[in-house]
């Protein structure tokens, strides 16, 4: 299909809007190697060995807290451990259910039912991949224990609503900040409204400590040995009185080889976040003269970090749908994907119950008292998923990306117009 000769789309023969790659991210420089190299050195001379627990993580901890203005943060070994421990630490009692969203990697909801609790998938919001306040007020009953959100694409969930509706029942909130290092609602970072919050920090976000890890954050003191004791082996962080080892639970400690590389990283994060959100907004405003394509800002009074763009296209105007759409934008040069995950609800896992052994626990304990076969539909969800596409943008994308960007989609439009 084309509109003009000038305009043939790539995907039909035509001639690409982008030729060269599209940037590589570099994330990590000599500033890393070095302080990894550092850490050899001093173990090489000293004729000892580095672990954990040691002067870097503590410091990667300190700085973490420094950077989230105030509190106390607990390094893991994964994002999935982060948001399994900042659970953990809440001490949700077993069979009662967790509202969590539909979209989000499957390390986000998977701690739910390992700590024998029930996820219950709370719709997203209308035309977002993030869920709403009122989508979640729909799920909670008298055993939603807890209530799990997660800031998709590094834009912040409308928390102010969630957070009144939450305390008014003594509803915990954890956030799910993954994919949102450094975005602010209304004036505050995410991850510093909820009662705990979970971070990851592998080598795709926006600062790592290597190839994973994860960050535990908490305000509140109490919460925070609570993490440290659950991530540890439950071992008697914040006791008194030489207590053994005071809870089960597991290893999931991060390293100081990982919190040194993770130092040099915070130490960026600010001047990163600038750069994707810069980039973002540059697509987004060369995108407002487009008909049929616009580019998701985020919320009144936020800032995301924009982990990646998502587009949405008002398929009315277009002929054919996001697939085809997309397949033509990709074809011009630029890594578009029409899709970021479906929800966790059809993967099998979550469809066979595949968590412990063949029991169908914890749905299928009769100490649950819900309907362990209740399905929850997910229309804004599968509406989002038939119109949203997404772009990853990162430090390094600059004007010249955002041009092309824009110009692919365009020729695109300009093709599929009605």
């Amino acid at each position: 299909m084309q509109n003009d000769a000038a305009g043939k789309l790539a995907i039909d023969g035509g001639k690409k809007t982008r030729t060269e790659p599209w940037p590589a991210r570099r994330l990590f420089s000599e500033e890393e190697k070095a302080a990894a190299a550092a850490l050899f050195d001093e173990a090489i001379e000293s004729g000892g060995v580095f672990a954990y627990g040691g002067a870097e993580e503590e410091a990667y901890c300190r700085e973490f807290a420094e950077f989230m203005g105030g509190g106390y943060a607990d390094a893991v070994n994964s994002g999935t451990s982060a948001v399994y421990v900042a659970l953990r630490a809440l001490d949700l009692e077993p069979f009662t259910e967790v509202i969590v969203p539909p979209v989000t990697d499957m390390g986000g909801v998977m701690p739910v039912p390992l700590l024998n609790c029930i996820p219950i998938c709370a719709d997203t919001a209308p035309g977002s991949y993030n869920c709403g306040p009122e989508q979640i007020e729909a799920r909670i009953t008298d055993r939603t224990s807890a209530i799990l959100v997660a800031h998709i694409a590094g834009q912040p969930v409308d928390m102010d609503p969630i957070l009144e509706m939450a305390n008014a029942r003594s509803i915990p909130v954890v956030e799910d900040c993954a994919q949102a290092h450094g975005a602010t609602y209304k004036g505050r970072l995410v991850g510093t409204m909820g009662d705990t919050a979970a971070f990851s920090t592998m080598s795709g976000k926006h600062h790592a400590t290597g190839g994973q890890g994860g960050v535990v954050f908490a305000r509140d003191e109490a919460l925070y040995w609570r993490a440290r004791q659950a991530s540890d082996r439950g071992k008697p962080f914040g006791i008194e009185g030489g207590a053994f080892n005071v809870l089960c639970g597991h290893n999931l400690n991060l390293n100081d080889l990982s919190a040194a590389i993770g130092r040099v990283q915070l130490r960026k994060l600010p001047e990163n976040v600038a750069k994707c959100r810069r980039a973002a907004l540059a697509i987004a405003d060369r995108c407002e003269t487009l008909q049929a394509v616009t580019v998701d800002r985020g919320l009144p009074e936020t800032e995301g970090a924009f982990w990646f763009v998502v587009f949405r296209l008002d398929l009315d105007k277009l002929r054919g749908d996001v697939d085809t759409f997309v397949a033509a934008a990709q074809a011009e040069g630029l890594p578009f994907n029409a899709r970021y995950t479906r929800p966790f609800t059809d993967h099998d896992w979550f469809k066979n119950r595949a968590v412990f052994g063949t029991s169908g626990y914890p749905w299928t304990c009769p100490l649950y008292k819900g309907d362990p076969d209740q399905v929850y539909p997910l229309p804004n969800m599968e509406a989002a998923h038939a119109s949203l596409f997404m772009l990853k943008v990162h430090e390094n994308v600059t004007g010249k990306e955002a041009d092309d960007a824009f110009a692919a989609l365009r020729k695109v439009e300009r093709a599929y117009l009605k």
